[in-house]
């Protein structure tokens, strides 16, 4: 990431929620094996919460998942949407990606990562970043 760039996370209560749920659970594998499977969720929404995110710079947004990531140069971005309380990336291509962590709020600070001076409206916002 960038000099300026900025990132999007989700809450670490979150994430230590999901632990202290995955912890709780330990004793019920006495019980019987089979309630493994009952780690498995909190464990996932652990790393789901600790991983996904969106972080941005000069060169793009990049989108991370629980189990991968994947970057948009500003050039595939067309636009940037709020639309009830989700931010999406409007792709040159159409298609419209989510991305996690951004908020309505952090609308301006993610088009000031791209190093360009864009304007944007706010509530539905669509910026131009090229």
């Amino acid at each position: 990431m960038g000099t300026n760039g900025v990132r999007f996370r989700r809450s670490s209560a979150l994430t230590v929620a999901a632990l202290i749920a995955t912890i709780a659970a330990v004793p019920m594998l006495s019980l019987t094996p089979y309630l493994a499977i009952l780690l498995v969720v909190p464990l996932f929404v652990a790393l789901w919460s600790w991983r996904s995110g969106t972080d941005a710079d000069e060169s793009g947004i990049t989108v991370r998942a629980a189990v991968g990531r994947r970057t948009i140069p500003w050039s595939d971005v067309a636009g940037v949407i709020t639309e009830g309380g989700q931010v999406s990336a409007q792709l040159t291509s159409g298609r419209a990606i989510t991305l996690p962590a951004v908020g309505a709020a952090d609308v301006p600070r993610l088009v000031a990562a791209s190093g360009k001076e864009l304007g944007f409206e706010s509530g539905s916002a669509v910026t131009d970043p090229r």
